[in-house]
């Protein structure tokens, strides 16, 4: 059982006695999603994995590669590739609007979100992502005003997609997707090497909005993110969005196969 700690705060010329328990709800961080990757590889007995991340889901897998080189084998991400950690520099660039700076102060998503229901913010969140532009709201707007209620689903998104994944978040909430990645950016890592090594595969879309970050689709197309991955391998799907592999799957999964063929 916690302790009750005790403690004294002084305010106003007034002493107050604050006494507490427990430590409060715990923040998830990428630590933790690097952590179950560790517990999973381990439960399952497995010496060596090659790791598949899709859109920030590219931070923890690269960050297990750089921490726990011995286990992996390879790296394949779908629209984002490795990127360095390091200060958090969008604010300098990108209008107050941009969606990252939004959903970075805490409340902001929350109250966004919470005036729709979980399916109606998935719908949303994939019409306005698979665009091939980043999502800047205006000043008196939020990020899910940017959407307009008649505009149809992306052709290659079903309603029972929609219906799925609105159920599952109707169930979770938003908090830990929140959390991870947009309020975790500046997290502090000490990586022994930032390079990895094992043979890496980035596939992105053509159109995908993610190329439109300041400096990323220099970054990758000028090879500088192979200072970081040497042994990378780019792919770029035409007419592909940030949801490529939902957009063309089997494309992407033929890509995914011939890649684990070369290096197994």
């Amino acid at each position: 059982m916690d302790q009750i700690q005790h403690k004294y705060i002084e305010a106003n010329g007034l002493k107050l006695h604050v006494a507490e328990i427990g430590a409060g709800e715990s923040v998830t961080s990428f630590a933790d999603l690097i952590s179950d990757l560790v517990a999973i590889v381990d439960a399952l007995g497995i010496p060596k994995v090659f790791l598949i991340a899709k859109d920030f889901g590219a931070r923890p897998a690269y960050f297990f590669a750089l921490l726990h080189p011995e286990r992996v084998s390879g790296v394949i991400t779908l629209g984002v590739p490795f990127v360095p950690p390091g200060p958090f520099t969008y604010d300098k660039y990108l209008p107050e609007g941009f969606y990252i700076l939004r959903w970075r102060e805490p409340g902001r998503a929350e109250a966004d979100f919470g005036r729709l229901d979980a399916k109606t913010v998935v719908r949303n969140v994939y019409i306005l992502f698979s665009k091939s532009e980043l999502p800047i709201a205006g000043e008196n707007q939020e990020i899910m005003d940017l959407v307009e209620s008649s505009t149809p689903l992306p052709a290659w998104f079903t309603e029972e997609d929609l219906e799925a994944y609105g159920e599952l978040y109707t169930k979770s909430g938003f908090r830990t997707a929140l959390q991870v990645p947009y309020r975790s950016f500046e997290e502090k890592f000490n990586f022994p090497n930032m390079k990895v090594e094992a043979p890496a595969l980035l596939i992105m879309g053509e159109k995908d909005y993610v190329l439109k970050f300041p400096g990323m689709e220099d970054f990758v197309k000028s090879g500088q993110v192979k200072i970081f991955v040497p042994n990378l391998e780019t792919t770029y799907v035409p007419d592909g969005s940030h949801f490529v592999q939902e957009q063309f799957p089997d494309q992407v999964n033929q890509l995914i196969l011939t890649f684990l063929n070369k290096h197994m």
